[in-house]
């Protein structure tokens, strides 16, 4: 299936390069996507009650098969989900986002231990693994469903990724990279204020399918913490 699902990545590519408003996307669902009832790179969750003392933050970096690869082996984080936030649509699936109807962007759910893995230390990994400066797209893949983004559930979540945004836009400025495109906000006061779960062949994509697509643009840039 992977081969399929490159071939559908490929096809359905959109180069929107704004947010599409409510009044035009698409109406959605009312029911959820289900999910497994494990991550099998974790072995827990995806879907709450997590566990107690822990934080969620949903992360934009691109093509989200890549990207929960790299926050699921972080020290500390429990569990991870590939999804959609960001936008209007309600329960949208992966066809219907590659329009750029919905208005989201892919993006893995974290659940962390704040113990273990301070938020800067997972927003650090978050900027130097993709390119936040590239705007509605990461290297080939274009769209606003390839944006960056922090949607955070916490106001001091929020704080800290603005925080090391601006520090980080002075070593993006100082190597040549032009202003930050992230988009932050707090996950319940941007659109429809949800995640949802993407269907169940995304999640730990590239365990089911091994040398699958994984778009990685970096900038080369450290972020200070």
């Amino acid at each position: 299936m992977g081969w399929l699902q490159d071939a559908i990545r490929q096809s359905t590519m959109r180069t929107a390069t704004e947010v599409i408003d409510a009044e035009s996307a698409l109406p959605g669902r009312s029911e959820p996507i289900a999910v497994a009832p494990t991550n099998i790179a974790t072995g827990n969750p995806m879907v709450p009650p997590f566990p107690e003392g822990h934080e969620s933050i949903v992360l934009g970096m691109g093509c989200f098969w890549g990207a929960e690869k790299i926050l699921w082996q972080l020290p500390g984080v429990w569990t991870t989900a590939a999804g959609y936030a960001g936008g209007w649509t309600p329960n949208p699936t992966y066809e219907e986002t590659c329009t750029g109807a919905t208005g989201h962007t892919e993006a893995v759910l974290v659940v962390f231990d704040p113990e273990v893995l301070p938020v800067e230390r997972l927003l650090a990994t978050f900027f130097e693994w993709h390119d936040p400066t590239q705007g509605m797209r990461q290297g080939n893949d274009m769209g606003t469903q390839y944006r960056s983004a922090v949607f955070a559930t916490t106001p001091e979540q929020l704080e800290a990724a603005r925080r090391l945004g601006a520090a980080y836009q002075k070593e993006l400025d100082a190597a040549g990279h032009g202003p930050l495109t992230t988009e932050f906000g707090l996950l319940g006061e941007v659109r429809s204020g949800e995640f949802a779960y993407a269907e169940d062949y995304h999640q730990q994509y590239l365990l089911k399918n091994p040398g699958g697509y994984d778009c990685h643009v970096r900038s080369g840039v450290a972020c200070p913490i």
